[in-house]
């Protein structure tokens, strides 16, 4: 056993309202710079959609993630390193600008400048890439809220085999939000697929980042992430991606994402994990089993067993109580609430989901039927507007009892709480039917429904004795400059913009977006 520390996000999608603010701050916090223009490290998908960029989960197509071979080995969808170093100048299975969306500008002068006339001056858009004159027809939200779900949503690679099920009318018509980052993998295919090195794994807290030194702009990664959530900066020609903000985990600060985040739908937490599981969890020959093996790979800390492995590992003691009061851990191994997306990639993703849970409680009162009898929930359950089948093609390579037995879980804490605070009364039938102590019962719920900030990020700060020297300069990230990383220019005090951090024993520096100051050594 080889215990590893992750940083690890659950998302609670019953409290995603889709108003994007996660995106936004991420937004001009990571990419508000030239040559990141159509970049969003952080964005909010309806569901059903086609995504950004389009079709991203059609691994027919995009050949992302992991399969297995003949003998039940790992292998990249993308092909081996023959097939990678024959498309290494014509990559087949990289997205198209068209495939995220072309970003546009307005003219806005010409509202300013125009001479007077009869009629009002119109700023028309133009392309943030070329500066020309363009139409607008695609946006990293263009799905917003079903918007144009007729024409688009059909082409959702989860909708392939219910297309006769699932009718696009409006009485009938489900949705939900689904926001996404880099899942900063346990498996990343995008690490394996890097010809250079650039991509790696912090072994301090499994955050996936590129080193902007190594990147040399082949590409590989982007085909070889079946998230598509590795990005080219157009300008320099060099790959980016989600940083899980690290430089904030550091300071045991939670990500950008999540401290704006108004329906507070996120938590951060330490996961522990037995590395030397990760090969055989992922190599598990049946889909539907991959939840589990992932599950089992993680480790638990109140183990005296799992302490001590962590300690010899260097682990320090205060990670280690982090690690048994995370939400993360609570939810996905304790509650057993949260699910992975996509698990069929064979990633082992560490962002998870609660899956969105429609007014079931509405939906039995409707039916005569009683809240606090779990049969009536069940058969509820079953007959929801948002159809299982989806949500398990999301959240369990289709395993469609998994995510029946969640909800009926998270169906049965609204009854519970429901009546006690009606009448007081205690539902022993709910109780019994998931197999929870009212005790458990009460503490799922705080945590999902009024957990306090303390409560929902459990991060704890990096030790300086395993960090990188920092920088004697205590500079900071210029990201909307044009002399932001990655551009070649410098700041005022003749550097280019940069952070250093990163606890690495190899002495490599934990570099993400930044990069050294050119002459200088850190």
């Amino acid at each position: 056993m080889r215990v590893m520390a992750q940083v690890a996000m659950v998302m609670n999608l019953d409290k995603c309202i889709g108003c994007h603010t996660c995106s936004v701050t991420c937004k001009q916090t990571w990419t508000n710079r030239e040559g990141t223009e159509y970049v969003w490290f952080n964005n909010v998908e309806t569901k059903p959609g086609v995504g950004y960029p389009k079709r991203y989960e059609d691994q027919d197509r995009w050949r992302g993630g992991w399969e297995l071979d003949r003998r039940g080995r790992l292998k990249l969808r993308s092909g081996g390193r023959v097939r990678r170093l024959l498309n290494l100048f014509a990559n087949p299975d990289l997205p198209a600008l068209d495939d995220y969306y072309e970003p546009a500008s307005y003219d806005y002068d010409t509202l300013i400048t125009a001479p007077a006339g009869t009629h009002t001056p119109v700023a028309r858009p133009k392309s943030a890439i070329t500066g020309e004159d363009m139409a607008i027809t695609w946006g990293a939200n263009w799905e917003d809220d079903l918007g144009g779900a007729p024409e688009h949503a059909p082409a959702d690679p989860n909708l392939a085999a219910m297309t006769e099920k699932v009718r696009f009318e409006f009485e009938r018509t489900f949705m939900f939000h689904l926001p996404r980052i880099c899942e900063h993998c346990l498996n990343p295919a995008c690490v394996s697929a890097c010809p250079s090195g650039a991509m790696y794994k912090r072994a301090e807290d499994g955050v996936v980042l590129v080193d902007q030194n190594r990147c040399r702009g082949w590409r590989m990664c982007v085909s070889a992430c079946p998230y598509k959530k590795v990005y080219v900066n157009h300008r320099t020609g060099k790959a980016e991606k989600c940083t899980f903000c690290f430089p904030r985990l550091e300071a045991g600060q939670p990500t950008v994402c999540a401290e704006t985040c108004p329906g507070r739908l996120r938590y951060l937490g330490l996961v522990l994990y037995d590395a030397d599981a990760v090969l055989a969890a992922a190599s598990t020959p049946d889909p539907t089993d991959l939840l589990d093996a992932q599950r089992a790979a993680f480790l638990d800390p109140d183990d005296p067993d799992v302490r001590a492995a962590a300690l010899a590992e260097g682990i320090p003691e205060d990670w280690l109580d982090a690690a048994r009061r995370s939400p993360v851990h609570r939810l996905i191994s304790h509650y057993q609430v949260a699910l992975p997306l996509h698990p069929e990639y064979r990633t082992l993703p560490m962002v998870w989901y609660i899956p969105p849970l429609s007014p079931v409680l509405d939906a039995v009162s409707e039916q005569d039927g009683d809240p606090a009898d779990p049969d009536d929930v069940f058969h509820a359950i079953r007959g929801l507007r948002i159809p299982l089948e989806y949500l398990a093609n999301l959240f369990t390579a289709g395993d469609t009892e998994v995510v029946a037995g969640v909800l009926m879980k998270l169906a049965a804490m609204r009854g519970y709480m429901r009546a006690r605070s009606l009448d007081g009364s205690v539902s022993t039938e709910l109780l019994t039917a998931t197999g929870m102590s009212a005790a458990e019962m009460e503490e799922m719920y705080r945590l999902l429904a009024i957990a306090k900030y303390e409560d929902r990020y459990v991060i704890p700060a990096a030790h300086r004795e395993n960090a990188a020297a920092l920088s004697s300069q205590g500079m900071g990230c210029g990201l909307d400059s044009d002399g932001g990383p990655g551009m070649g220019g410098e700041d005022l005090q003749g550097f280019q913009d940069f952070h250093l951090t990163g606890a690495r024993s190899d002495g490599r520096i934990g570099l993400s977006l930044f990069v050294k100051p050119r002459g200088r050594t850190s």
